[in-house]
C-alpha cells in the first residue's frame, strides 16, 4: 500500500504540485490523501480539488486561540490517517497538540541551508550576508522555527548578479526536486529519527 501523505499549504502549492504529479507514478510509493490550509480560496486547494483530493481549512481566527486552532488542526489531520505529513509552504507554526500526534513524521521545508538563516527571510539573510554558496533543507518538525533534524539538503550557489526573487526562484527548483525525492524515499523505504540524525531507506534499518 502507498504511504499516506497529508499536505498543509497556505498558497500557490507549487511543492503540493510536484508531489500530486510523482504520486500519479504508483513506482513512487505513496498517495496524497487529503490537502489541508490555514485559510480559503487559495490556489494550493484549486489544486487539490483538481486532482481530486480531498480538502479542509482550518483558520486561526475560527478558534478561541491559537492552542484551539492546532487542536482542530490536529484532529482534521487525523481524520486522514496520515504516515507522513507534508508542511508544503504553510505558514502558521503547529503546536504542541499537533507535534504530540504527529511529531517525528511532520516534514517542512526551508530555503537555506540549515541552520543558517532560519525564518522568513532565508534567501534575503543569505544575499545580505554574501555567502556564496546557500540552498533549501527538508527538515522534521520540532517546537521551533527551523530548528529539526534534517532530512535533505540541496546546495544552490549565489550568482554575482543575484537578488532576493532571482535567488529564491532558484532554490525554490531545488526544494521542489529535493521534497519529491526525499518523500519519495522515506514512504517506500521508511526512515528513522536518532537524536539530531535522520537515517533514510535502508540506512534506518
Amino acid at each position: 500500500m502507498p504511504a499516506r501523505l497529508v499536505v498543509l499549504v497556505s498558497g500557490s502549492g507549487t511543492n503540493l504540485q510536484a508531489l500530486l504529479d510523482a504520486c500519479t507514478d504508483p513506482a513512487y510509493g505513496a498517495e496524497v490523501v487529503a490537502v489541508g490550509a490555514d485559510r480559503d480560496g487559495i490556489e494550493g486547494l484549486a489544486r487539490a480539488a483538481r486532482s481530486g483530493v480531498p480538502t479542509f481549512v482550518e483558520r486561526v481566527g475560527d478558534h478561541d486561540d491559537r492552542a484551539a486552532w492546532d487542536a482542530a488542526l490536529s484532529e482534521a489531520v487525523a481524520a486522514h490517517r496520515p504516515d507522513l505529513v507534508v508542511l508544503a509552504g504553510f505558514m502558521k507554526l503547529v503546536g504542541p497538540a499537533f507535534l504530540g500526534r504527529f511529531g517525528g513524521r511532520t516534514v517542512n521545508t526551508h530555503p537555506a541551508l540549515s541552520p543558517s538563516f532560519p525564518g522568513m527571510s532565508g534567501p534575503a539573510d543569505a544575499l545580505t550576508y554574501g555567502v556564496k554558496v546557500t540552498g533549501c533543507t527538508l527538515f522534521v518538525v520540532d517546537e521551533g522555527v527551523d530548528t529539526g533534524q534534517i532530512v535533505a539538503q540541496v546546495a544552490v550557489p549565489v550568482e554575482d548578479d543575484d537578488d532576493v526573487d532571482s535567488l529564491h526562484e532558484r532554490i525554490k527548483t531545488a526544494e521542489r526536486a529535493m521534497l519529491v525525492e526525499a518523500v519519495g524515499v522515506m514512504a517506500r523505504d521508511g526512515f528513522s529519527v536518532e537524536g539530531r540524525r535522520v537515517r533514510l531507506g535502508r540506512a534506518a534499518r
